[in-house]
């Protein structure tokens, strides 16, 4: 059955998978735990990266050989520091050659990846006494060839049991949607705390830009008297705020790169990173805020009569 589905242009890749429990053993260290028996696709559908060694090798699903890969904490519990590669484990009855090791990695498919053997699913079918699989994971060929693939399982399998519709499907699309949900919504809080954060600092340049104004009545009125016209006045107090904008946007990028690098020492296995856009983009809104809230002091500057500006009233 699990074979059959790749007869769909929708499919990519089919993983069976078959699920027990067994003891595995090595030089008198024995630990229980889940055995996955599966076949070499299961390694890009559910993007599993090697520590050590390699995944079960691609070849027919029917054949049964004693080949294992272990879990990042069940090598560390059997193997310690040492390498596992080559050597041999005892899992039930039989043994089993140690090709590879997991790289550390959390929950799928209800158990925990870092504790598991896995094995070709021929042999844990022997191992088990067990012909049915536990489920198949069956990756689709993008996100919109979902649906086309859904059909198709459902069309090969009802074909394949003689017009019966005794399995169930579930997909991923609920969970795509959900995430998009969950990244809209924290796109649209992140968006509001900006534009407050925004709006605030522009409020900040104004004010600070409103003092400077009155700071410099003398000087502005001195500049009117030589003849400078408003016009220049007026780019002259623009270009005191754009400059401001430019500081805070400066002091900001290096905060950020600040958390980014405490974030990636904290975090070194989730990739963090800013894009060129993003920095361009931050520096530039950044100047046109600075900008905007800038132009109601640099006009009350332009607009200062001569006298009264030069006897400061």
């Amino acid at each position: 059955d699990a074979l059959a589905l790749l007869r769909s242009s929708a499919v990519r890749r089919v993983a069976p998978v078959m699920v027990g429990s067994a003891p595995v053993a090595r030089d008198g260290l024995s630990r229980e735990t889940v055995i996955l028996g599966t076949t070499a696709a299961m390694a890009e559908v559910r993007n599993l990266s090697m520590a050590q060694g390699r995944f079960l090798p691609a070849g027919e699903a029917s054949r049964a050989e004693a080949l294992c890969v272990l879990g990042h904490k069940l090598k560390m519990e059997l193997f310690g520091n040492t390498s596992p590669l080559g050597r041999f484990v005892r899992i039930g009855e039989r043994r089993f050659r140690v090709i590879g090791a997991l790289a550390p990695k959390g929950q799928s498919l209800g158990v925990d990846i870092s504790d598991v053997a896995i094995i070709p699913v021929a042999s844990a079918s022997a191992l088990f006494n067990r012909a049915s699989l536990f489920r198949i994971l069956v990756q689709a060929r993008g996100r919109d060839a979902i649906p086309r693939a859904k059909k198709a399982v459902l069309d090969i399998i009802r074909e394949r049991h003689d017009g019966e519709d005794d399995i169930t499907v579930i997909t991923q699309d609920a969970m795509l949607a959900t995430f998009d949900r969950i990244f809209k919504t924290l796109t649209l809080a992140v968006a509001g705390i900006a534009a407050i954060s925004l709006a605030v600092a522009g409020i900040l340049i104004m004010n600070v830009m409103l003092v400077a104004v009155s700071q410099r009545t003398g000087e502005i009125g001195l500049l009117k008297a030589l003849g400078a016209p408003g016009g220049q006045i007026l780019r002259l107090f623009l270009s005191e705020s754009a400059m401001l904008s430019l500081v805070g946007a400066a002091l900001g990028l290096l905060l950020a790169g600040g958390g980014l690098l405490l974030a990636e020492r904290f975090f070194p296995n989730f990739p963090m990173a800013a894009p060129a856009w993003a920095l361009l983009a931050a520096v530039g809104v950044a100047l046109a805020s600075g900008l905007v809230f800038g132009v109601m002091p640099a006009r009350r500057a332009a607009r200062l009569d001569p006298v009264a500006a030069l006897s400061r009233r």
